[in-house]
């Protein structure tokens, strides 16, 4: 083998060495990454599950509101008295619930403001009810019911705004209709006033018709990062091995 196609073999060699050290280096990082979330993810399930066997406390005071954040209070589960106002619902549509294990198929959520003894506002999601997508009345005659004028005692569970993605459809206003939890814009388009910065998914009590369907909420959240870092650690060796061997080749030519 003369000097030259000696030459340009290590430089092979090396080039493909650099871009082996690099994929390997990525992968590995990704398989890191997910070992990382893994811990988050436990983390954040044991917190969960802690914050929803609790007692219920009250109502945060209106001076807290500013303080609170979905990392340290969402899913903290709450008692208070309020008064259900008789305005415009909203829908929030819904295939299924990844908190509720009760609902499995398709409906909507029931938004409604409700007043507190100090004047202040919050939006309670009142529940599910099912397949009211081509049927405005449905939820109607369903929320109507809990418009009493009088304080009820509720429990439920904190909750903050979802933000709408790039393919979330826009709210319908005619048919009063959302697809994300966006609480702040049905009290904008519906003129519900200053609310909460956050929303309050209810526990109870339960409507004697059933309907619309508050319930308690479970954790459900996916844990599969043990198996994406599996993946991607794997995904490291191969190309390594693929890249040993074929060096073993080069040499032995």
């Amino acid at each position: 083998m003369t000097q030259e196609i000696r030459a340009t073999r290590q430089r092979g060699i090396f080039g493909l060495a650099v871009i082996a050290l690099v994929m390997v280096s990525v992968l590995a990082g990704l398989g890191v990454w997910q070992l990382r979330r893994k811990d988050e993810k436990h983390a954040l399930i044991a917190a969960l599950t802690e914050r929803l066997a609790k007692e219920p406390v009250a109502l945060p005071s209106a001076a807290a509101w500013p303080t609170l954040t979905p990392a340290h209070d969402e899913f903290s589960r709450i008692k208070f008295s309020a008064t259900f106002e008789a305005k415009p619902d909203a829908m929030v549509y819904s295939s299924g619930s990844a908190v509720r294990d009760d609902i499995t198929g398709p409906g909507t959520w029931a938004f409604m403001p409700a007043r507190l003894a100090d004047g202040r506002r919050v939006v309670i999601n009142a529940g599910f009810v099912q397949n009211t997508m081509q049927d405005r009345a449905q939820q109607d005659r369903a929320v109507s019911r809990l418009v009493t004028g009088a304080p009820v005692e509720l429990t439920g569970y904190l909750r903050f705004p979802e933000e709408a993605s790039t393919l979330t459809p826009r709210e319908d206003s005619g048919k009063r209709l959302w697809f994300v939890r966006d609480h702040h814009s049905m009290a904008q388009v519906l003129a519900w006033g200053d609310v909460a910065p956050f929303y309050v998914d209810l526990e109870s009590p339960q409507p004697a018709t059933g309907s619309p369907k508050p319930g308690p909420l479970h954790v459900q959240l996916k844990d599969n990062h043990l198996q994406y870092a599996i993946t991607w650690f794997g995904l490291a060796l191969v190309v390594a091995a693929a890249f040993g061997f074929w060096v073993a080749g080069q040499r032995r030519a």
